[in-house]
């Protein structure tokens, strides 16, 4: 993929406003013609087909990095990486399966730019236990939930409750909010002079095609479950994973019969592992989308 090298990529010096309006001159793709690139790239490694697929999803790669601007680190940096992993789903986009690449980027998307925040924060000895990462990646929106978003310090009440909601201890939420206050500019923040000449750098992200911004949202959503989906799955052992996957979340399913044989118990047997892990893995996914708002206790 040399053609990669041709890409605009966003710099301190270069500026947001230059580099966002450089990657708006990139056409959104039609699904005929993603199918059509994405197959020569599949079939015939053709770099130009996969350049782009690439540089038609930069604004795309763009939005989900702005929404991590609130953790202190350099918004070019985190577009850049957001981009690398952009790249990698073109790489990896099985055009048969039959979702767009939008639907499918934004996993490698968010995955990219979440490694390097944690790779960047852990030089400041950020903890890495699962309670940690799920505050550092939450905390935000479980501010905006509550309607205490402004910078500072939060108040007593408001500490209390994102920690109850988060799992975590006061002391956790306080030292993360400090720790990620300030940041880069908001998304909201002027570019240009001032007049009518003046945008927000939101309005170089903006689709011309509303019904596109609609069909991102839907697919972040159905991200975001596949995400959840995939963290609830560490609830399970390796044996009830592996027969729950093999049952349930594949192409094409094995056979209880298959797997009796594997592992070398009844049909029977296979069947009730089958139901346990999946009982067991509905109850984790609820108790987590509930700890991170996208349920209302029941």
């Amino acid at each position: 993929m040399s053609n990669y090298t041709n890409l605009p990529a966003p710099s301190p010096e270069q500026g947001l406003n230059r580099y966002l309006q450089e990657i708006r001159k990139f056409p959104m793709l039609e699904p005929e013609e993603e199918y059509m690139l994405a197959k020569r790239w599949v079939d015939h490694e053709d770099s130009a087909a996969a350049h782009k697929m690439v540089t038609s999803h930069l604004r795309l790669a763009a939005k989900i990095a702005m929404g991590y601007r609130g953790y202190g680190l350099p918004q070019a940096e985190v577009i850049s990486e957001a981009n690398v992993g952009l790249m990698q789903a073109v790489k990896k986009f099985d055009p048969e399966k039959g979702f767009r690449l939008a639907t499918y980027a934004m996993w490698w998307i968010r995955a990219s730019i979440q490694e390097y925040v944690l790779r960047s924060w852990s030089m400041v000895k950020l903890g890495t236990t699962s309670a940690q990462k799920k505050l550092f990646f939450n905390l935000r929106k479980a501010k905006a939930r509550i309607g205490a978003l402004e910078d500072g310090d939060l108040r007593p009440e408001n500490v209390a409750q994102i920690a109850h909601d988060l799992g975590v201890t006061e002391d956790e939420v306080i030292s993360m909010n400090r720790r990620m206050s300030g940041g880069d500019a908001s998304l909201n923040a002027m570019v240009g002079s001032e007049g009518e000449g003046a945008t927000q750098w939101q309005d170089w992200l903006e689709d011309e095609d509303a019904n596109t911004a609609a069909d991102y949202e839907e697919k972040d959503e159905m991200t975001a479950r596949m995400a959840l989906m995939n963290e609830a799955m560490e609830v399970l052992n390796e044996r009830e994973r592996d027969i729950l996957t093999k049952r349930r979340l594949q192409d094409q399913p094995m056979t209880l019969e298959d797997l009796s044989g594997v592992y070398d118990v009844s049909r029977e047997r296979i069947r009730q592992i089958e139901v346990r892990a999946f009982e067991k893995l509905q109850k984790r996914m609820r108790e987590m989308a509930r700890q991170q708002g996208m349920l209302t206790p029941a």
